[in-house]
């Protein structure tokens, strides 16, 4: 059986989160059970690797974390689609065994109920009210900062912007992360002021910051108090990547839950 996590392989976010709301980030060097290239603690059931191995990672994440609860999955598919949940998910094996819903978001008011998303690349970004009132959590790649998955994120809390904080996980870094013209005419197209967000690279690419994008959909929607980023996924061997293992590649997890 692997022991315990060492503190070091988790990273709590540092933000002014209300008391009671708690997060986390998994991170590759967790104990797991997952053999290379997945070594050693992957999350993602749709990687490639055995789901029993999978499985048995997640229900070592309720107890080398402390979780109250089973996280609840997402299936993700780069959308837009938020669900609620307002009861924590009761045994590991209900969570991992039951449908996961398709959606890229989920949000709750409850306590005790751990939301999750997976990535090795994307965005990860955790949202809570400044009261501690209900938190969400958003798997945002670029189809899904385009299709508007954190403006909708912040829908669903039904909370004032301007009473949101949002903090932004390990995603790939733009120095990292090279993407066409189409790409980067989805954004400015939408709003010019993205443009600041692209470096011109090779003749019809640019390197792309995921992270300054999203700052830029958060202050449109009146969100102000933004923490966190400064990760680069690709360059740095803590996490799973996509872009730089391909399809072999794991994934961590981020977590947000509310224990009062």
């Amino acid at each position: 059986m692997s022991s315990p996590a060492p503190s070091d392989a988790q990273i709590v976010p540092d933000w002014p989160a209300p008391p009671g709301v708690r997060a986390l980030v998994t991170t590759r060097r967790m104990p797991g059970n997952s053999r290379p290239p997945f070594d050693a603690f992957n999350l993602g059931l749709r990687s490639g690797e055995d789901e029993g191995v999978v499985s048995a990672n997640r229900e070592l994440l309720e107890r080398a974390c402390g979780l109250p609860s089973a996280p609840h999955w997402l299936r993700q598919v780069h959308g837009g689609e938020i669900v609620e949940f307002a009861s924590a998910a009761t045994r590991s094996a209900d969570a991992q065994s039951g449908p996961e819903p398709v959606a890229d978001a989920a949000i709750t008011r409850a306590r005790g109920v751990v939301l999750a998303v997976l990535t090795a690349d994307c965005l990860p970004v955790l949202f809570c009210a400044d009261d501690g009132s209900s938190i969400g959590i958003a798997h945002a790649g670029w189809r899904g900062l385009a299709a508007g998955v954190l403006e909708a994120t912040l829908a669903h809390l039904d909370v004032p912007p301007g009473r949101v904080l949002a903090w932004l996980g390990p995603c790939i870094g733009a120095a990292s992360y090279e993407i066409d013209d189409t790409v980067r005419d989805v954004f400015v197209d939408a709003d010019p002021r993205t443009m600041h967000a692209f470096t011109p690279g090779r003749a019809g690419h640019w390197q792309c910051g995921l992270e300054e994008l999203a700052r830029r959909r958060l202050a449109r929607a009146g969100v102000r108090q933004v923490s966190g980023g400064g990760f680069d996924t690709f360059t740095d061997a803590r996490f799973y990547s996509y872009r730089r293992d391909g399809e072999r590649s794991g994934r961590f997890a981020s977590l947000i839950w509310k224990d009062r």
